[in-house]
């Protein structure tokens, strides 16, 4: 090792501050999840806490939570994962295939565009949208004799509201990851295609999709790494606390979140936080497994 540190001291020496930047961020703050085992005492601090064990864990499972929060955590994702890449993919091809430069840049620009906006004011439009008394989902209802409909307390709408809000904001930066791995292909497959014959559905089954393939493998195993850590700004600013919607929204950043902040209990937000890790870290080394079985060249390591 010192023969390698000598030989490209170089290159460690750029690698430093990286190393540095986890060392601080990740590594050192591992120490707290001795956190997850005690009965927090704020006099006692982190050693000097009661040790619980697994009680924790224990209360988390019997009180139904952690069953609760890891379906709609997983449920969310997996949603947002197959419906993202599958637009993201459709929305690319359609676009590659657009031969008019001007209305291709516009297009793009115009679905890019709702990514740069903050989780702040997404939940001011969504308030503004359906808020109960002036929103303009009830006004234009009103408008038409149908009643306003108390969007904030009726829990279902909202699965489907903040699906369509994180396709919304994300659909742009996804589809132009595919729409740079579609510009990477070589003309001469389409061209060949287009001499045997094939029209235009032909060369995007045959030739494009496939060719999509390695890129959708790698964003599917970056999302699966992850798949345990919703979306928290916008759950948090699209539900806030509004309690009556947590039996559909809640995930598990909410709720080491509220339990941090509300709560102050420090040993179940820990536990939460724990058991998210390691369920991400299982699935993940699992999915990559099975991948580099079927394709090495598709695996992550």
């Amino acid at each position: 090792m010192l023969k390698e540190l000598n030989k490209n001291k170089i290159m460690f020496l750029m690698l430093l501050p990286t190393l540095i930047f986890f060392l601080i961020n990740s590594y050192f703050p591992m120490v707290g999840i001795y956190y997850a085992f005690t009965r927090y005492d704020f006099e006692g601090g982190l050693f000097g806490s009661p040790f619980v064990g697994l009680e924790n864990f224990k209360f988390l499972w019997q009180s139904g939570m952690l069953l609760k929060l890891t379906t709609n955590t997983v449920g969310y994702n997996l949603a947002f994962i197959i419906l993202g890449n599958g637009l993201a993919i459709f929305c690319a091809i359609m676009l590659s295939e657009v031969r008019g430069k001007l209305f291709k840049k516009i297009t793009q620009s115009v679905m890019f565009l709702p990514y740069f906006i903050s989780f702040v004011l997404l939940s001011v439009i969504a308030y503004n949208m359906f808020n109960y008394e002036s929103g303009f989902v009830n006004t234009v209802l009103k408008r038409f004799e149908a009643g306003p409909i108390d969007i904030y307390n009726t829990p279902w709408i909202w699965v489907f509201l903040i699906i369509i809000f994180y396709l919304w904001k994300n659909l742009g930066y996804s589809m132009v990851i595919y729409l740079a791995a579609i510009t990477g292909i070589s003309d001469e497959y389409y061209e060949a295609a287009r001499i045997d014959g094939a029209n235009i559905f032909q060369r995007i089954w045959y030739i494009t999709i496939p060719m999509l393939k390695p890129t959708f493998v790698i964003l599917l195993l970056f999302s699966l790494g992850s798949i345990m850590k919703g979306q928290f700004d916008l759950f948090y600013q699209l539900i806030g606390n509004n309690g009556v919607l947590y039996n559909a929204t809640d995930i598990i950043d909410t709720y080491v979140y509220r339990s941090l902040k509300v709560t102050f209990d420090i040993g179940m937000a820990t536990a939460a936080g724990l058991y998210q890790s390691l369920f991400g870290f299982i699935l993940i080394m699992t999915v990559n497994y099975i991948i580099r079985k079927v394709n090495e060249d598709y695996a992550l390591f």
